[in-house]
């Protein structure tokens, strides 16, 4: 069993900057980033794999390319979400995820087997 334990978010206004952060308690293969705004579905935003050679793979939902880059600190087991040109849409619970999806299918929530409690991300217009 694995837990994991968010940090960050809180309230910015439209351009600004936050950052979220995930620590496991345990060695995990594919941390993510998941966020769900008020009546809509849970919604894939970044994931990022472990990889011997290169550190990991990194993957991102389209709408928040560019301007989201997620990284991972493998000795404090630890994923961040460094998220830049926050627009209103952006305004969610972020969740933090692990599991053993394929490279293919980063962006299925129910491929991910532990789950963080989520943290609020607000962006003011």
């Amino acid at each position: 069993q694995v837990q994991l334990v968010e940090s960050g978010g809180g309230l910015v206004q439209a351009g600004g900057s936050l950052r979220v952060s995930c620590t496991a308690s345990g060695r995990t293969f594919v941390m993510g980033w998941f966020r769900q705004a008020p009546g809509k579905e849970r919604e894939f935003v970044a994931a990022i794999s472990w990889n011997s050679w290169n550190g990991g793979s990194t993957f991102y939902a389209d709408s928040v390319k560019g301007r989201f880059t997620i990284s991972r600190d493998n000795a404090k087991i630890t994923v961040s979400l460094q998220m830049n040109s926050l627009k209103p849409e952006d305004t969610a619970v972020y969740y933090c995820a692990a599991g053993r999806p394929g490279a293919g299918s980063v962006e299925r929530a129910p491929l991910y087997d532990y789950w963080g409690q989520g943290t609020q991300v607000t962006v003011s217009s």
